[in-house]
Parts: structure tokens; sequence; C-alpha cells
């Protein structure tokens, strides 16, 4: 057998920081290095601050398909595990381990299309019962058995139906603070914990910093509306929340189009975030186009965690943003694997952790 490795995905974190990459080659080190990676000079928006990142590898990651495009085509479905049979293109023989009690709502996924699927940690599923989030990345192989990915975002049992539909909520992503809890703590109760605190922040920020144009009846009524509701997905949709959210992206995106069109030639590949001055995320792809699908729910996601996240202002640099990506020194590693599709290495280091999706596809030699 020969294998061919693509890192599709790493994330790097200090702190709150997390760094989202794929590079093709030596899947044996991570991809990070000056020579790989250029930071240029930031769009800043209030305080959200956006660092493009270009890399000088380029590489074809047309064969991907994401959640959201898998679940527009009606490729990927996403169901509770009694309406499987409903759902699969293909006869069994498939295997889905048993649910008892509290287990039956629990969710599954399909890829029935032709393509693998990659799964980022923090991309949200409503529908049915609960709010799901994606819990780990991965990648899911084209024409798929089903598959259990998906954690409870909100902490209740009394289970009401509130759509029998499952779809990804208009691409929503959890914001970095509670993305990072999903997949460095794995805690299901740590998560619950900081979605109740980011529900509290976007509650607070419409006192601290209110939409434009915003009433103080409105403010209460967008209030209210949060203070009835445990979902994350419905907290991101309350239309005072979303218009605080616009605010922020609505002129980042379009500086960071004109940043992109004129570096066309340049592979921009990601980002690094930095909010009130201090860097806490990035995120980094194979390809501009995979960038490119990822980027809307991306920079809303960063937007909320400009708007929630607590403390001071700071200044960063574009020396400290290259710092950020270079600095990947590791003490300790975790690998987890699915032999022949992916696997997923975690980096811990002094001050951060950075997890590695690489894609493995196994070619039988001819």
């Amino acid at each position: 057998m020969k294998q061919s490795f693509l890192p599709i995905l790493t994330v790097l974190f200090c702190g709150l920081a997390v760094v989202a990459a794929a590079n093709a080659g030596d899947a044996g080190s991570l991809p990070a290095t000056a020579s790989d990676y250029k930071i240029l000079a930031p769009i800043t928006h209030g305080d959200l601050t956006v660092f493009p990142v270009v890399s000088t590898r380029v590489h074809d990651t047309s064969d991907f398909i994401t959640l959201d495009e898998g679940i527009r085509s009606g490729d990927v479905v996403v169901t509770e595990v009694g309406n499987l049979h409903s759902t699969m293109r293909r006869r069994p023989p498939y295997q889905v381990r048993p649910y008892s009690g509290a287990e039956v709502n629990r969710l599954v996924l399909v890829n029935n299309s032709k393509h693998p699927l990659i799964l980022l940690a923090g991309e949200v599923v409503t529908g049915g019962k609960q709010d799901r989030v994606v819990g780990k990345d991965r990648i899911v192989p084209a024409e798929s058995d089903p598959v259990d990915v998906f954690c409870l975002l909100r902490r209740t049992w009394r289970w009401t139906e509130t759509s029998a539909k499952f779809d990804t909520h208009a691409s929503v992503m959890l914001q970095p603070s509670v993305r990072m809890k999903a997949m460095a703590d794995q805690d299901q109760q740590k998560v619950w914990d900081e979605v109740a605190n980011s529900r509290k922040n976007m509650s607070d920020a419409m006192l601290h910093t209110p939409a434009p144009g915003l009433t103080a009846a409105e403010a209460a009524g967008a209030q209210a509306e949060l203070s009835g509701t445990t979902s994350y997905a419905k907290s991101r949709a309350n239309a005072v929340v979303q218009k605080q959210v616009e605010s922020i992206t609505e002129p980042m995106q379009k500086s960071y189009e004109s940043v992109i069109k004129q570096l066309r030639n340049q592979n921009a590949v990601g980002v690094v975030i930095a909010v009130k001055g201090h860097i806490v995320w990035a995120d980094m792809f194979a390809s501009s186009a995979l960038l490119g699908k990822y980027w809307p729910k991306l920079l809303d996601s960063y937007a909320t965690e400009a708007l929630t996240m607590p403390g001071e202002r700071g200044e960063t640099s574009i020396k400290e943003a290259q710092r950020f990506l270079e600095n990947w020194q590791a003490r300790h590693e975790v690998v987890d694997s699915e032999p022949g599709l992916y696997r997923q290495r975690e980096l811990i280091g002094e001050k951060f952790r950075a997890f590695q999706l690489t894609s493995i596809v196994d070619e039988r030699c001819v």
C-alpha cells in the first residue's frame, strides 16, 4: 500500500489561541515555519484585528466537501439514530453501536456523497431536540457508514423537537473561547459552562457596546430573549446580537476582500486573530479555496469573540503574530487516528496546544 499525506487542519492555541492549517509533505512534523507562512499588515475594526496569512505552498483540496456544502446538497444527512434507514442511499450492512435511555436522542451523520467530508470542531448543527456541535476535527469518508460525531450543546433533558430537519443553522461556528473547550478539554460540562458564559456576555454587550440605532426597549427585549434560551445558535440568531456582530464583520469583510484581491497570486491560506490587542486564535488551511469556504462562518465567530471577550484593550504587532505561528515546540504529543483515512495529532507546549488533522489516503501500487 502507498500512503498519500495531506495535513488538512492544524490547530494551535495559546491560552485562547487556535490554528487550523493544512499542508502536504512530511506528516511527521508541524508545517508552520517562517518560510511557509508570512503575516501581512493587520485589518482592524473595533476590538477585532485580523492578520491575513499567505503561504509559499499550494495544495489541491478540491476533492473535499464541507459540512455546509454537504447539507445544502442533501448528500450529507444528520439524523436521529432511529431514522437511519430512511437516510442511507446504500443497503446495509453498516454498524451502529447500540443506544439506550437518554442516548436514544444522539445524532449520527451519513456522508452519501462521493467526496470525503471535512468536519471542524465547533460547527453547530440544529434541529430535532437539542443543539449539537462537532466534537473534534475529523474526516468522514465518501459514502460512509453512520458516524457519531456530535456533542450536546445545551444541558437539558426536556426534549422538545423544534424541527425534524437538521441543518447548520446559517453556518454557525462556535466562537474561539467555546470552541477551545470542545477541542482541548473535551469536557461536556466545561462546554456548557462556556456557552452559558458566552450568552451572558452577549447580553452584557447590549449595554456596554450597543448596536447602532438600538433603543432601550429593543435591548431589553433582546436580553429577555437571551435569558429565555440555553441554545448557542438561537443566541447568535438574536436580532440585536446579529446586528452587533454584523457591525464588525461587514467592514472587516470589505477590507479583507480588498487585501485578498491584491494578493490573489500569493496564496492566502489563513488568518491570525487578535481581540483587544491580544492574539487569541488563528485558522490556516491547505488552500485559499478551502479558507474561502469557511471564511464567512469563521469571521462571524471571531466577531462574536470580540463582542463578548472581557478585559482591557492592548496592542499587538505583525512580529508578535509571526512569532505566534513559529512557536510550536511541544513537550507532549497524543495521536488519534482512523487507519487509511485521517490522523489527528495533539501537541502540548508550555503555553499552547496544537491540533493537526492529516488526511491519509491508501492507494494500491500498480
